[in-house]
This record gives C-alpha cells, structure tokens and sequence, in this order.
C-alpha cells in the first residue's frame, strides 16, 4: 500500500512537473533555536530561555496525556530532569537543555497536554527561564546539526 502511494505521488509529481522528496526524517526543526540531545529545545531571549520538547520528541512519544510541570522559583539544572510527559506509550523525563530559575511554566499543559503534540515550538512550550549561566547555550545543537542527529538516531532503530 505504502509502495503504491509512493509510486503514485511520483506520477502526479511528475505530471505536475514538480519534485518529490521522501525522507525518513520529517520532523520540524526551527531554525533560530538550539536542541539538546534529549530532544528538549530552547529559545534564548536576553537573559530568558523558553524550553519545550521537540516535534521529533512528540511524534515519538504519540498522544501526550499528562505534563509534569515543575514549580516557579525552582532551580534547573543543564541536563538534569525538571519534569516528564506522558503519552500514550510511555512516559518520559524532560531534561533542562540550560541552568536557571524557572520563572513560569505553561499551565495551559494541565488542561490541554496536547497542545505539546499540537504546537510543540508554540502554545506547547513548557517553562520560561532566567538563565544563570549563558555559556552553556554553546553546548547546544545549531538546527541542522539536530536534524542530523535525529536522522542518524532514527537509522540506528
């Protein structure tokens, strides 16, 4: 079936006289922020870093059902979990991709866990916060080195 799709969106392509790429990887990586390898993103403004998990992270997890939030004021720690979602599947940790004090944390997650599935770079961000050491950004992945890593990942299961 999948084969004949496939075969199928070449010829209309070809019919139309346009191109036709099927990848593997198709996950959505913004350009202007920055991945760990945990599949946790962050966008940096100033002295403030907004984090959330990637798309790649939501296609995997499947049907978010839960956000674990962690509490304003807190410390986090680069690397370290701060709280999970759990999905469909499984549950998994989210790791902070930098150090700092969690200055809020998106509540609209407690009633709608899916917006993490939905807009996971948008109304699915998970916590804001105040930076405490803005070098670690460098230990960051640039966008298409991310995409590079997921392809690589994805290969290997």
């Amino acid at each position: 079936m999948a084969l004949r799709l496939m075969l199928a969106s070449y010829r209309i392509a070809s019919h139309l006289r346009i191109s036709v790429s099927h990848r593997a990887f198709s996950s959505v990586v913004l350009k202007d922020l920055k991945y760990a390898d945990s599949h946790e993103w962050v966008k940096i403004e100033g002295n403030k870093a907004t984090v959330g998990i990637t798309d790649h992270a939501q296609e995997h997890l499947g049907d978010v059902v839960y956000v674990e939030l962690p509490d304003v004021g807190r410390s986090v720690s680069q690397g370290e979990s701060f709280g999970a979602v759990e999905s469909v599947k499984a549950t998994s940790d989210i790791n902070s991709p930098i150090s700092g004090k969690v200055l809020q944390v998106n509540k609209d997650l407690s009633e709608s866990p899916a917006l993490v599935n939905s807009s996971p770079y948008e109304e699915g961000w998970i916590i804001k916060v105040e930076l405490s050491d803005a070098g670690e950004v460098k230990k960051l992945m640039e966008s298409d080195k991310y995409s590079k890593f997921c392809e690589e990942e994805d290969a290997k299961h």
